[in-house]
């Protein structure tokens, strides 16, 4: 693995200075506190579903870690407790950056699709203004009909050290934790063009959260089970180990030639099940509500389906 000089931007995988392998939290989330302010930490209930508690307008205690951003594998506890008033995405859009995305990699996905399985990690990118808290509404903006907005669950990695170039057996060294995301698509726009990031890029379309859990409470991904339910009927029930390509071997892939900076977020495709395969298709339309989770207390987005209002 060669290494250079950053001032030539080709600087490949960059171990960290910290000797902390992982960060004081296991459970992380990001939230504006009674008093306004912005804080990172911890439940105290590390088991709370904090996306359902949100939404039953549950008491949400957190034990605050200094300086509020997951990316610091130092930060301690601060030792105060705050209260959630608004849950935000567990990364910000500045510290995330653009979004990487793999397309079609589940096995009972692409056979749904009836297309056959890629050799190569299929990549497009979502901008960071779709990052949305997992507690906000949808909005379908005035360019999406009704007959077209999808949801995707997906697990999303979030990359915790700056890599470049790194194999498989090292890529798991890079990654913070993993987190919920919906890959939220207008599929009409989709069907228009061969490049995806129009259709999947509009604001509020990556839906994160409520938490990240670490590496350190999750070191085999594949156990991972992903759902969807669409006002309480389910739609998608998989399992991370039906994945085509692994979460080392999409990390290392997207890591060959491109940095990939702490905050990344990559989402890693979605299980069988999206709205435009049922027979007949169905599709997000105002007032639905939308629940996206993913097991092993990565948690539970639940979203309501709004119609950007045009003035």
């Amino acid at each position: 693995m060669a290494i250079s000089n950053g001032a030539n931007h080709e600087a490949t995988s960059l171990k960290p200075t910290s000797g902390r392998q992982h960060p004081a939290w296991k459970r992380w989330v990001r939230f504006k506190g009674t008093d306004g302010n912005v804080y990172g930490g911890e439940p105290v209930d590390i088991g709370m579903d904090v996306g359902l508690a949100i939404a039953r307008n549950e008491a949400v205690p957190v034990k605050v870690v200094a300086g509020g951003s997951a990316l610091d594998y130092d930060a301690p506890f601060t030792g105060e407790v705050k209260l959630v008033d608004e849950l935000l995405s567990p990364v910000s859009q500045r510290e995330a950056g653009t979004v990487r995305c793999i397309g079609l990699n589940y096995k009972e996905h692409a056979a749904e699709m009836k297309m056959a399985l890629p050799k190569i990690p299929t990549v497009f990118l979502k901008a960071n203004t779709c990052i949305a808290s997992a507690s906000e509404p949808i909005m379908l903006p005035s360019n999406v009909d009704c007959d077209e907005a999808d949801y995707e669950v997906e697990l999303a990695i979030v990359i915790g050290r700056s890599c470049k170039n790194v194999s498989v057996t090292e890529a798991r060294d890079y990654i913070l934790g993993y987190s919920t995301a919906n890959d939220v698509t207008a599929r009409k726009h989709q069907e228009r063009t061969s490049q995806w990031s129009y259709a999947k890029g509009m604001d509020g379309f990556c839906p994160l959260g409520p938490c990240i859990v670490s590496t350190e409470e999750v070191p085999d991904p594949a156990v991972l089970q992903l759902r969807t339910s669409l006002n309480d009927r389910m739609m998608q029930n998989g399992s991370a180990d039906d994945m085509i390509f692994s979460i080392p071997e999409i990390v290392s892939y997207l890591s060959q030639g491109h940095t990939l900076p702490p905050g990344t977020v990559i989402i890693t495709g979605t299980p069988c099940g999206i709205g435009v395969s049922q027979n007949p298709p169905k599709f997000l339309q105002p007032g639905d509500k939308l629940r996206i989770s993913i097991s092993h207390g990565l948690g539970t987005q639940v979203c309501e389906i709004t119609r950007v209002c045009v003035v």
